[in-house]
């Protein structure tokens, strides 16, 4: 059996590292690739009052459960299937149900703090960082959080300024040191995906897994 890959997408909020994401997985299949959101595995605020829960700081690495994403990333490289937790963000804790990652031979894991924990970023066949002017990324995670989260613009630019920019600086933008590639511009990089698929192609073939088909007329978009 082919040894399995799992790619690092890091970068900032808003870069644009999920558009990356879905366009390695339109380029190598959804029956080989999936997806694995870093943000799927912030802790669990259950057990603390609502009113606590809004000024909690989402963006440094201990928000997240890094010990029990990191078992699920061994276990899928090991070949297992996980029950990866669903995160209600307009709450602030995990639901009941899980999402279900079986039998796939390539692993995206895409998040803002992936490249921080050694152990993970060990774990990496490729490391990409997704690049984006601050504004951008600020007017992305507006438009993001106002539809998909139900915040409020007060609410938006106070996280931002209190605990986004300076998380950012503090630990993300660092870390694109780690990063094998950088991308300018995120999945609307025609050239950087290519790349990204040839390697994974070469990977795939070295380990035993077949090498990923022409895409006639493929772009990223």
């Amino acid at each position: 059996m082919a040894r399995r890959i799992l790619i690092g997408i890091a970068g900032g909020s808003g870069s644009g590292k999920t558009l990356v994401a879905r366009n390695i997985v339109r380029e190598l299949g959804s029956d080989r690739v999936v997806i694995i959101d870093q943000d799927s595995y912030y802790k669990d605020l259950e057990d603390i009052p609502s009113r606590d829960r809004e000024v909690r700081n989402f963006d440094h690495p201990d928000a997240f459960d890094n010990d029990l994403l990191k078992r699920h990333i061994r276990e899928l490289l090991e070949g297992r299937g996980v029950e990866q937790p669903i995160y209600d963000y307009t709450q602030h804790r995990r639901l009941p149900e899980t999402r279900h990652i079986g039998d796939h031979l390539v692993f995206v894991l895409e998040g803002i703090l992936i490249f921080v924990d050694p152990e993970l970023r060990a774990m990496m066949d490729i490391k990409l960082f997704v690049d984006a002017d601050p504004d951008v990324r600020f007017i992305r995670r507006m438009r993001r959080d106002l539809v998909e989260r139900g915040r409020l613009v007060d609410s938006i630019v106070r996280q931002y300024e209190e605990s986004v920019r300076p998380m950012h600086m503090q630990f993300v933008e660092p870390s694109k040191r780690y990063a094998d590639l950088i991308i300018p511009e995120g999945g609307h990089n025609k050239v950087a995906i290519d790349m990204v698929r040839t390697k994974i192609s070469e990977l795939l073939r070295e380990r035993g897994g077949a090498a990923a088909p022409a895409v006639e007329g493929a772009r990223a978009v």
